[in-house]
């Protein structure tokens, strides 16, 4: 297994529509494993993968470090090819980051419950009600599938707080502990 870079905001990847995952294959299934140490290594709870470059639709997480101890634990979790099916309940304000954008967090407004459909790493279907954190981290990855990112939902005020934290990341200022690489600065 290895430990990937994560590319940072300003990479185009990032804002591409990812690619459907026909089948599966044994180089999946390393890019899997490998996202799954990434992501541990850079104390994250989700990794999508075009956060590595690869515009597909594939995303890991392990939301168990987040969740109340009354809420279910899922573990380790490979999400391919997902369909958010329902968006439920009020949208609750909860605290993002992002790993492709180190340090920088804020509050964003989603449902409080989604419906999904996915496949997992051995092409299994599953249909997945999620609440909380895992529901919040599930919208988030599949954002990144769908070439969003957290800080879209923000206010222009917002965004202009935000700017000069983007600046040190593009720039290549920022000690980030974990592998990065930017568009802006290779």
């Amino acid at each position: 297994m290895s430990i990937l870079p994560i590319v940072t905001y300003d990479d185009l990847v990032l804002r591409k529509e990812a690619e459907e995952i026909e089948e599966n294959s044994d180089e999946l299934q390393e890019l899997i494993d490998d996202m799954l140490e990434t992501m541990y290594n850079a104390d994250g709870v989700g990794l999508a993968a075009p956060q590595i470059g690869k515009s597909i639709q594939l995303f890991v997480m392990d939301s168990d470090p987040m969740v109340e101890d009354d809420e279910v634990k899922y573990g380790p979790m490979v999400v391919i090819n997902p369909i958010i099916l329902e968006k439920k309940g009020d949208k609750v304000p909860m605290e993002e980051g992002c790993l492709s954008i180190p340090e920088v967090n804020d509050k964003v407004f989603r449902p409080e419950v989604i419906v999904i459909e996915y496949s997992d790493r051995e092409f299994n279907k599953h249909r997945l009600e999620a609440v909380g954190w895992t529901s919040r981290i599930i919208q988030h990855e599949y954002d990144h599938l769908k070439g969003v990112l957290f800080l879209d939902y923000l206010s222009a005020f917002k965004k202009r707080m935000h700017k000069p934290a983007l600046k040190e990341i593009n720039s290549g200022e920022k000690k980030i502990k974990y592998p990065v690489v930017s568009k802006n600065n290779n």
